[in-house]
């Protein structure tokens, strides 16, 4: 593999790359050396480790740091949106500046468990979104129970100027279709292998294959036959073998199309 750079290295051959992971949680804190060694011999390229406060924005910089191959987003979940005073933004837009990130993000809304009140959740996603443009970074949008809101501060904000991704995307083909329109890409996490007919394998189905990723969202949703132990980077590949059997293609032809969508996603050539 190339080191990391931001400059038109030679590209390393493609492999997979999981797209949100939160390698900074204590899931991983008796084992993460052995995590990601077990990323590496299955043939994962890269991670991306998510922020979702100002600590683990700052923890995923020091593991991005550490490790080649492993990037990092910074942002505000929803559930951390009453946390989103001026210092905090101010903070924020610093690290989104350093050169590992390659997202804002996770930002958005979650009306499922509405850890913050709903009006400090939009309001949170609109600042997040105008740091987002004002750094010239794409955005990693968490979505809970909150499609039609999601939606409409998206639209608000001419968030496909931005760009960027939906992660864990939960939504039908309907919605599917709206996001698609903006040119957001869609995000996959192991949910996909747990029932044969579900919206979400309609979505895969039914997608353009270039609008795709794959994600474990580790150490959480887990895919079958790991569904409910601690996920981690190395067990993406069963999601993509799921995915490859939906579109009827080799899974070998799958990675250097999810490769090269990472790489238009994050605004990058190589990993």
């Amino acid at each position: 593999m190339t080191k990391k750079t931001n400059s038109q290295a030679v590209p390393i051959p493609p492999g997979w790359i999981d797209t949100h992971a939160h390698l900074d949680m204590g899931d991983f804190e008796a084992d993460r050396p052995q995590v990601l060694d077990r990323a590496w011999e299955q043939g994962l390229a890269a991670i991306i480790t998510i922020g979702i406060d100002l600590e683990s924005s700052r923890q995923a910089l020091g593991l991005a740091g550490a490790n080649p191959h492993i990037w990092a987003t910074v942002g505000l979940h929803p559930h951390e949106a009453s946390a989103a005073d001026e210092p905090a933004l101010a903070e924020l837009r610093v690290l989104a500046r350093k050169p590992q990130v390659v997202a804002v993000g996770e930002i958005g809304l979650d009306f499922f468990r509405n850890y913050s009140p709903r009006e400090h959740q939009k309001d949170c996603f609109r600042r997040c979104l105008q740091l987002a443009r004002e750094v010239s970074l794409p955005i990693v949008i968490h979505d809970r129970e909150a499609h039609e809101e999601t939606l409409r501060i998206l639209a608000e904000e001419k968030a496909w100027e931005i760009g960027g991704l939906f992660h864990c995307f939960s939504g039908d083909w309907a919605m599917a279709r709206r996001c698609l329109d903006w040119n957001f890409f869609l995000s996959v996490t192991g949910a996909l292998t747990y029932k044969k007919g579900s919206p979400l394998e309609e979505v895969v189905r039914q997608a353009p294959i270039d609008s795709l990723l794959l994600e474990t969202d580790a150490p959480f949703l887990a895919p079958h036959p790991f569904r409910g132990k601690r996920n981690e980077p190395a067990y993406l590949v069963h999601t993509a073998a799921r995915m490859a059997e939906i579109r009827g293609i080799p899974l070998e032809e799958l990675a250097p199309i999810l490769y090269q969508n990472t790489c238009r996603a994050f605004r990058r050539i190589d990993w």
